[in-house]
């Protein structure tokens, strides 16, 4: 299952996926590259459910495999500080970054790692954190537990960037 996640203000799109296996590999390579995606990060300890090396043959695709988490944890600040380096690369570039844990919607910890830093990077983008918890949960539902939303909620972006309020007035008004 693929989820595109695109952020309002800054257009970048965000790939959420369950984990390829060597069978199904073969099934995700033209989505991705549909999607124009150069960069998929692994966020779980699958790196023997197929080969990286093969799908960067195959597809020019590289796999990051930098950032790890703890079941049910938030994000560590050197975890935060890769994704938005990552994001930010990917958005300077013009690729959509793509992320994956095992399940993509059964194993609960990967998916909400992987929606935290989705919604981490468009808080950074400019969106106030509650609107991103908001608008990732549009496009899966019941995503995010109460630790991330406290710890979203929380999060003081790096960037201070405020087109997302202006933006949010627009379609409001």
């Amino acid at each position: 299952m693929i989820t595109v996640v695109e952020s309002p203000l800054s257009k970048q799109r965000f790939l959420l996926l369950d984990a390829p296996t060597e069978k199904t590999l073969s099934n995700y390579i033209e989505p991705l590259k549909e999607e124009n995606v150069k960069q998929l990060v692994r966020i779980c300890n699958r790196h023997l459910d197929y080969d990286a090396a093969e799908l960067e043959r195959q597809a020019g695709i590289r796999v990051i495999d930098d950032i790890k988490f703890a079941d049910g944890n938030v994000p560590s600040p050197e975890n935060i500080e890769n994704w938005l380096s990552l994001a930010e690369q990917a958005r300077q570039e013009g690729h959509t970054m793509a992320v994956h844990c095992v399940s993509g919607i059964g194993r609960a910890p990967g998916l909400f790692f992987m929606q935290v830093l989705v919604t981490l990077s468009l808080i950074e983008s400019g969106m106030d954190p509650l609107d991103a918890i908001s608008y990732v949960r549009q496009h899966r539902r019941g995503a995010l537990n109460k630790i991330q939303v406290r710890f979203i909620d929380g999060y003081q972006p790096i960037s201070k960037r405020s087109k997302w309020k202006q933006w949010f007035k627009k379609i409001v008004v």
